[in-house]
């Protein structure tokens, strides 16, 4: 059954989705640098743990409204109940409408958000109604600041901030809106890929230009898989290198 409804949902917000991209015109490909055509990029969204993020403060917020308005709905009705009948449509529409609404615009939020990196640049990607896109490049960067409250640390991630030459965080440390900054949210491996956006800002920054700086082997991974993921794939990966091994040895 929860299958089915699961299901259910997915189709309905497949449309949803498709209709409004349509609409907006949203790009639903991640955005593109220009890079050599051997050059590699990755491109990635934050990490699922994320949306549950903003899922629980949708609900939080969703339940406190409602309460308020079936209150207000309920001391109306006692001291009229004509008129409390009579608006009973109108705090339906208000009450049920507007999360809908919102639910929708949390995973429109969510599936527009694109990350990319190059070996000399990154591209940060948001926005429905308008799109934002922030281009930095490497030998630019400062500073990458991880910042994680305690709800982020429970949800397992992490907001990355990229300061760029000239730029500095506000007193509120926001960086939405500010020309030298950009940020990565819901980064579920947050603490490798700063040490890879400031190792390739060390080796853009040593080589001037980039053309014979030299790769130190690190590369940026996607966002998306834990420590305990990546110790699963590595698990993986050796029991099938044993394979050919244990074949021969039966042979």
């Amino acid at each position: 059954m929860n299958e089915s409804i699961h299901a259910a949902c997915t189709w309905c917000y497949e449309g949803v989705w498709s209709m409004l991209t349509n609409w907006f015109r949203v790009p639903r490909q991640p955005p593109t640098l220009p890079v050599a055509d051997d050059t590699v990029v990755t491109s990635f969204r934050p990490s699922d743990n994320y949306l549950r993020y903003l899922k629980l403060f949708f609900w939080i917020g969703c339940v406190a409204i409602d309460i308020g308005l079936a209150i207000l709905w309920i001391v109306i009705a006692v001291a009229s109940p004509l008129v409390g009948v009579l608006i009973t449509p109108l705090m339906l529409f208000v009450m049920i409408v507007p999360d809908i609404v919102a639910y929708v615009a949390i995973h429109l939020k969510f599936d527009t958000m694109w990350y990319v990196l190059s070996d000399r640049s990154m591209r940060i990607r948001r926005g429905i109604w308008v799109i934002h896109e922030t281009t930095i490049t490497f030998e630019n960067i400062q500073n990458v600041r991880l910042t994680q409250g305690p709800i982020e640390r429970y949800f397992g991630f992490a907001n990355l901030v990229v300061e760029t030459a000239g730029g500095g965080a506000s007193a509120e440390g926001q960086s939405h809106g500010q020309p030298h900054q950009g940020i990565m949210v819901g980064l579920a491996n947050a603490s490798e890929l700063r040490d890879c956006i400031m190792d390739k800002a060390r080796q853009s920054q040593s080589a001037g230009l980039g053309d014979d700086r030299h790769d130190s082997g690190k590369k940026c991974m996607a966002t998306g898989f834990t420590d305990v993921d990546v110790a699963l794939l590595a698990e993986i990966r050796n029991q099938i290198v044993q394979l050919p091994l244990q074949n021969a040895t039966g042979n």
